[in-house]
């Protein structure tokens, strides 16, 4: 798939832009300064699939605490800021790996250059956060809310920083509004070199916020615009990460298994729905480019299943299975399960060697 170019910046070892995979982030829901639960969350959200993690930093035994997380995490940590400034210079000093700021409140020149600088000292990147509800006033009532003026607060900071000498920039334009947002990413890839990332904020909860990140962010990822990728929902983080892999994987963006079953219907013979959610689950833990079909009768199952690297094609209480296009053997119902782990365990060991 085709990929803008951006430039490259670095937050910690990670490399954001250029030619560069897609880099899953999210962000903890414990209070920062509960160090012991937000290094437990953070470890847990790092083995999990993101490789860089924010945290928010609300208040000084917030930014204080990020010195001994650091100490205690190899993730990249990223601090959000909002309001003051001082919460910046404290956490840039205790070894924070990225600034977000949100230039809508972070206040005036003198205060965004004492970020810059001590972000330059530090070889620190910032992001500019641009959100659609919390725009500038001389924004909105020039532009209102809409994509042009999310992206012209976005010129206007990024001109800022630029004076200051820095461009170790990350942009983002973030609206709970699909239209507004994609718009924004797109006029922004059109403005700046720097990596953009993506989001659509205030997304909502597990079901309504992935449908709507789904729509959002998979049509400028196919239009190649982005560079990383939060998925903002009401939930657990760990949802987070698995929305944002399964729709790079989508795309062609990620490597995962990938699992292909059928929409069901009256047809069906065998308990297809035990069968393929916990093959779902045993896929979770497996690093590897596997597409594993289950399919549920003899219209488009054994089909599905021959193009798939492994297959199983159900009829009734019996199915077949598939390996490489072909049909390996006849399984029972009752040994669907362990016979197709036992293909892809196979077939993940030929693929590593």
């Amino acid at each position: 798939m085709r990929r803008e170019q951006t430039k490259k910046v670095y937050v910690k070892d990670i490399p954001i832009g250029g030619s560069n995979n897609v880099v899953i982030q999210t962000m903890t829901t414990t209070k920062t300064k509960n160090i012991e639960e937000t290094i437990s969350q953070i470890n847990t959200l790092a083995t999990a699939g993101s490789a860089i993690v924010r945290l928010a930093i609300l208040d000084i035994e917030d930014a204080n605490a990020i010195k001994e997380i650091k100490n205690r995490v190899n993730v990249p940590l990223v601090a959000d800021i909002h309001f003051d400034y001082r919460l910046a210079l404290i956490c840039a000093d205790n070894g924070i790996d990225k600034i977000r700021i949100n230039p809508g409140n972070i206040g005036n020149k003198d205060r965004i250059k004492l970020v810059v600088d001590k972000c330059l000292e530090k070889a620190i990147p910032i992001r500019i956060g641009i959100n659609g509800g919390s725009l500038e006033k001389h924004i909105t009532q020039k532009y209102g809310v809409t994509s042009k003026g999310m992206l012209e607060s976005a010129k206007y900071h990024v001109k800022l920083l630029e004076e200051l000498n820095f461009t170790n920039i990350i942009i983002s334009l973030k609206s709970s509004d699909i239209y507004k947002t994609v718009e924004a990413y797109r006029m922004a890839s059109r403005e700046f070199n720097y990596p953009l990332h993506l989001g659509i904020t205030e997304a909502g909860t597990l079901f309504s916020g992935t449908i709507k990140s789904s729509i959002g962010l998979g049509i400028l990822l196919y239009e190649g615009i982005g560079d990383t990728i939060r998925v903002s929902l009401s939930t657990d983080p760990i949802e987070e990460i698995k929305v944002a892999k399964e729709l790079l994987s989508s795309l062609g963006l990620y490597k995962k298994p990938k699992i292909i079953s059928c929409p069901t219907c009256g047809r069906i013979q065998y308990n297809m729905f035990d069968l393929v959610n916990k093959v779902e689950a045993y896929l979770e833990k497996i690093d590897s480019n596997i597409t594993v079909a289950v399919m549920g009768c003899a219209v488009n199952g054994p089909g599905e299943a021959k193009a798939a690297d492994i297959g199983i094609a159900g009829g009734k209480k019996e199915g077949l299975i598939f390996v490489g296009g072909k049909i390996k053997r006849k399984v029972k119902e009752n040994e669907m399960y362990d016979e197709l782990i036992k293909e892809i365990n196979i077939y993940i060991k030929k693929d590593v060697s």
